[in-house]
């Protein structure tokens, strides 16, 4: 289909994925850089008019990878609570619904889909702000997980619970990429 324009993640660009939890008196986050995904616009490329069914996204994040910085720490969030040999990544799929372009060269792109997370998949309405650069789009997305939305059991951080709503940042470069000749 003529019109289309497909993005990848750029891996050899800086990617983070980062969570943030807190309890009552303190807060911890855990990094990686595993993130990758592709994103097929239905328009050459992304305007106001860009969304709609034609348009598709997916991005997953190896959860083996999530890093605290407290060794002991991650083996026991791997193992117990995220349970990565059983549910080794979380994605999201779905198309993008509205994109409102902002000055400078900037968009607030908001998409529908499905966010897999521990075997749980919950449909979610995401926004993400992107800025041009170069060919592609540097994105930024900031959104709420709770725990108990994906039946992943409410972690202790010694004698304190953590806090059931985890904070996710999503940051990253969508480089163009060439669609099939068959598409």
């Amino acid at each position: 289909m003529s019109g289309q324009q497909a993005y990848q993640v750029a891996l050899e660009s800086d990617r983070l994925v980062r969570f943030t939890s807190s309890t009552a008196i303190d807060e911890f986050e855990g990094t990686t850089e595993r993130l990758d995904g592709l994103v097929l616009l239905n328009t050459e490329e992304l305007t106001d008019r860009t969304g709609g069914a034609e348009s598709e996204i997916y991005f997953e994040v190896d959860l083996a990878s999530l890093d605290t910085g407290i060794g002991m720490r991650d083996r026991q969030m791997r193992n117990s609570y995220l349970e990565v040999d059983r549910y080794p990544y979380a994605a999201f799929g779905g198309t993008i619904e509205q994109v409102v372009s902002l000055p400078g060269e900037m968009f607030q792109v908001t998409t529908q889909g499905i966010l897999g997370i521990h075997g749980i998949e919950q449909e979610r309405a995401l926004t993400c702000n992107l800025a041009t650069v170069n060919e592609g789009y540097r994105v930024n997305c900031v959104f709420p997980v709770f725990l108990s939305d994906h039946d992943i059991e409410i972690p202790k951080l010694m004698f304190l619970k953590l806090n059931n709503e985890i904070r996710m940042e999503l940051n990253f470069i969508l480089e163009p990429v060439e669609l099939d000749s068959e598409n």
